[in-house]
């Protein structure tokens, strides 16, 4: 499958963007654990042409990373365009637009996802984007913006005769946010379109190998993208990537997967500082499937998620892989 010019291979697994997870650090591990493509967490257009540092470092991407996509949103054509040509200077591989994201505060206000709710002004900035940039342009959206509006199948043409180089299709729609089961029959439909010539990437309930084997078996994608599986979990694309490449399954151990958690903490505060790094971090250790199942865990995750400095959070952690865990285990 290729973007462009960039070759990603037979078979590609990319890291969704997700806000609040997808920084430069866990971007890295995933690519290391086998995900063939990343994506930042999603810029919103305003802010970066107002210069508001938290959303500028969003665009600060490692040469071990990539290929990675910077993906923006917004509203209007203007901001859209001048935030693109911010984004072409930092030098992704690859821009995404976001007309996908359902959650209140972007699509209520009529980006992400809203955009379904206007098409015409969709397609506008998507044109105006490709036009004002020399970099390949995706987009990431949804079938609709609810259960009677499905229009992804006619939309995939329209975007692509707008110049867009690959589209992803979450299967849901807006009005569903992440409830219910992803539609992968809509998403073969697009595949299936012979007018449709741009790779179709499939997105929603890719949670095991044997999901992402089906999403390209039965639906026919040319790549898949996992998202909220990753988050406390990056070993998932370890897991994916091997089945893809038809070899045996290879589970990490749990101190390996401790260490990579454990690595993440350690970047996080890095990058940001101890409290706020720790913060950021509360969202992939709660997500953890290293946590589920332990028994009478209650109080070790609320000391877990509410620890505020490193020493404190080692600490739970060191009880919990060197005490806990073994103690279930024999």
């Amino acid at each position: 499958m290729k973007i462009g010019n960039i070759d990603l291979g037979e078979r590609p697994v990319m890291l969704a963007p997700m806000e609040d997870v997808t920084d430069e650090s866990f971007r890295l591990i995933c690519k290391e654990l086998g995900a063939d493509m990343t994506y930042t967490e999603f810029v919103s257009a305003d802010a970066l042409i107002r210069n508001i540092q938290a959303t500028t470092r969003k665009l600060t991407i490692s040469d071990a990373e990539r290929p990675t996509a910077i993906q923006i949103y917004g509203k209007e054509v203007a901001p859209m365009v001048e935030a693109a040509k911010i984004v072409e200077e930092a030098g992704p591989d690859v821009l995404d637009i976001n007309f996908g994201c359902p959650v209140k505060k972007v699509a209520g206000k009529g980006a992400g996802a809203g955009m379904l709710r206007n098409i015409p002004l969709m397609l506008e900035i998507t044109s105006a984007v490709v036009k004002a940039v020399n970099l390949p342009v995706t987009v990431k959206t949804r079938l609709g913006w609810d259960h009677d509006s499905k229009i992804i199948v006619e939309l995939a043409e329209q975007l692509q005769d707008c110049g867009i180089q690959a589209l992803t299709v979450h299967g849901r729609t807006r009005s569903q946010l992440y409830s219910g089961a992803a539609d992968w029959e809509m998403i073969a439909r697009v595949k299936e379109n012979p007018r449709l010539n741009i790779p179709v990437i499939g997105n929603g309930d890719i949670t095991t190998p044997e999901a992402a084997l089906e999403a390209f078996t039965r639906y026919g994608v040319d790549g898949v993208m996992v998202g909220r599986a990753s988050i406390g979990c990056p070993w998932v694309f370890h897991d994916i990537s091997r089945a893809l490449k038809g070899l045996p399954s290879q589970e990490l151990s749990v101190a390996e997967k401790f260490n990579l958690l454990r690595r993440q903490i350690r970047e996080s505060v890095s990058r940001i500082d101890e409290y706020r790094g720790i913060l950021h971090i509360r969202r992939h250790l709660a997500a953890s499937p290293l946590f589920k199942g332990i028994p009478d865990f209650r109080q070790t995750r609320i000391a877990m998620l509410q620890a505020d400095n490193l020493d404190e959070l080692n600490n739970i952690l060191d009880k919990v892989e060197n005490e806990i865990l073994p103690a279930i285990v024999k």
